[in-house]
């Protein structure tokens, strides 16, 4: 899941943030270490692993929360309003990796208000009042 609001724990840094879930989950240490690094790399962080998000920007936070919900590679990724706390140009960089993320085959599932966002996805269902009103698809 990606949070809005990124949801990074503050006294972690943005490596330590990404290999958390993978400790819960029971992998190895030095396969925490190496899909950690992958992931920073992927995201285009790695030179700012040592950092914690209070040194970071929003978008430099999103791509860490990115990171590590893919961190135990999921099939399936949730993100609700993922460009929301984002200036446009930023935005456009998250859409950017997102699209990236689904190509290399992971489901989107994305809640965005956002249709800079939406106008990128295959499908999209648009909500009023709790119930589907129109599905677009590509």
């Amino acid at each position: 899941f990606v949070f809005q609001r990124f949801f990074l724990l503050p006294m972690l840094t943005a490596e330590e943030n990404v290999e958390l879930p993978q400790a819960e989950a029971g992998l190895a240490k030095a396969e925490r270490r190496r899909r950690t690094q992958e992931l920073l790399e992927y995201v285009g962080l790695a030179a700012r692993a040592g950092h914690r998000p209070s040194e970071l920007s929003g978008g430099e936070m999103q791509r860490v929360a990115i990171a590590r919900a893919l961190a135990n590679r999921p099939r399936l990724l949730l993100a609700d309003e993922p460009t929301g706390e984002l200036d446009s140009s930023t935005g456009d960089q998250i859409a950017t990796l997102l699209d990236r993320v689904n190509a290399d085959g992971t489901a989107l599932i994305i809640v965005t208000h956002d249709p800079a966002l939406a106008v990128r996805a295959r499908r999209v269902l648009t909500m009023s009042d709790g119930r589907v009103v129109r599905e677009d698809t590509r």
